[in-house]
């Protein structure tokens, strides 16, 4: 299984002070097939000394820059030089565990079938205990996501798709990527251990998003009016706003 490459692709604006643990957290895993990708999406903060002591002190640890462009552009741009076959996003903030890239490799490499493989959640910081996110199931996905956006998947299923919406610079881009990925069916694993830990904080952009009800609201009208014919097939509504009313409330 060690012969199969991973892409931890690591997207970073304005977080350096957070890359050393997110970082230490990647150097753990148990896989050691993998490189790191950190994706500079145009900081403003000390990233530049944070990022030369990191990829000093291990040669799979790799660092681009780019002018800013939002997260999807910084995960898009971060594939794009990605040389593994399977794909872990990974946000600057969060960390993993140090069996999170073996057991997702073990459940990608088992079956073709298998599209998507995520682990148990637990949140630090500002609140602590464990994230419990609702079971996978894609009519579910359509109304709200489920998965956070450090899942495993294939890189050829990035390429099949065309990467991430770069247009969609408010968030929810791995929504809306998850449905792209998974809209021809395909088998979605979690793991019962806890492999990932989210980082909250005062602020944040899902925060934001959550607070501003106009932001959100705009949100999944873009991805409804994206997606059209595929709500069709799973719910009756006449446009939008009949849906929003059946679903949302």
């Amino acid at each position: 299984m060690n012969q199969v490459k991973v892409s931890i692709v690591i997207p970073c604006y304005n977080q350096a002070i957070y890359l050393m643990d997110c970082i230490s957290s990647v150097t753990r895993q148990t896989y050691t097939n993998w490189e790191c990708i950190i994706v500079n999406d145009g900081s403003t903060d000390h990233f530049n000394d944070v990022i030369e002591s990191l990829t000093s002190w291990d040669t799979r640890i790799l660092a681009f820059s780019k002018p800013n462009g939002g997260l999807s552009s910084a995960r898009n741009y971060g594939i794009q030089k990605a040389t593994g076959k399977y794909i872990l996003p990974l946000d600057a903030d969060d960390m993993i565990g140090p069996e999170y890239v073996r057991s997702c490799v073990g459940h990608l490499e088992e079956s073709i079938d298998v599209k998507l493989v995520y682990g148990s959640a637990i949140k630090f910081g500002l609140e602590n205990g464990a994230w419990n996110l609702r079971d996978y199931s894609f009519k579910d996905l359509l109304v709200r996501n489920m998965i956070f956006c450090t899942a495993m998947y294939a890189k050829s299923d990035w390429e099949r798709i065309g990467g991430y919406d770069e247009g969609m610079k408010m968030g929810w881009e791995d929504w809306e990527y998850w449905i792209r990925l998974l809209s021809n069916g395909g088998t979605v694993i979690r793991e019962n251990a806890t492999l990932f830990y989210y980082r909250t904080k005062p602020t944040s952009m899902i925060k934001e998003l959550i607070s501003r009800k106009d932001h959100s609201l705009s949100i999944r009208e873009y991805v409804f009016q994206k997606h059209g014919p595929i709500y069709s097939k799973f719910f009756d509504f006449e446009n939008f706003q009949d849906f929003s009313n059946k679903y949302y409330k």
